[in-house]
């Protein structure tokens, strides 16, 4: 929209797996990559392992951290035993975005059918942060990105946007 500027968001990423570095996560290097060219700013980004307690608690870290406004979480979404990101994500949530992963399964249905089932994408808000738990695969990353976070966190989208009601996502812990 032309009488919006753009408001860049201070995003940060979590790439949840048992084997994977830095130098290997192409999921969280796509959500990176794409985070800087949409002209937002990567504010942190760390991997944890597959440990329940322990992406709760960086969850909480960065929610508690007014350099962070956004927290997109990428593996551990699956069926598998070991997939715990959901679980974690629903400790911190205070509120959870439940169209979240059913537009995420819409656009994937698209892509890969079926499959899309298997998906456990979720959304969710806590202490004036937004929280998404993506899938691992960098297809998943770029396809939730492209399809529902760019244009959800970029003020200029209408009819509404994530970015808009950041003012009031903690609006319940001023009340007197």
């Amino acid at each position: 929209m032309a009488d919006r500027d753009f408001i860049p968001v201070r995003i940060a990423v979590l790439t949840v797996s048992d084997s994977r570095s830095v130098a290997d996560d192409r999921s969280g290097q796509v959500l990176a990559d794409r985070i800087g060219d949409a002209g937002h700013v990567l504010a942190a980004r760390d991997i944890v392992r597959d440990e329940r307690a322990k992406i709760a608690a960086q969850l909480r870290e960065w929610c508690a951290n007014p350099d962070i406004d956004v927290i997109i979480s990428t593996g551990g979404t699956g069926l598998t035993g070991r997939d715990v990101t959901v679980e974690a994500h629903r400790d911190v949530y205070e509120k959870e975005i439940e169209a979240f992963g059913t537009v995420f399964t819409m656009i994937s249905w698209g892509k890969i059918g079926t499959s899309a089932v298997q998906s456990r994408a979720t959304g969710g808000v806590a202490q004036g942060t937004y929280l998404f738990a993506l899938p691992g695969s960098p297809g998943a990353c770029k396809d939730a990105w492209d399809g529902i976070l760019a244009p959800q966190l970029d003020y200029r989208h209408m009819p509404c946007n994530f970015v808009e009601i950041f003012p009031r996502l903690d609006e319940h812990l001023r009340r007197k």
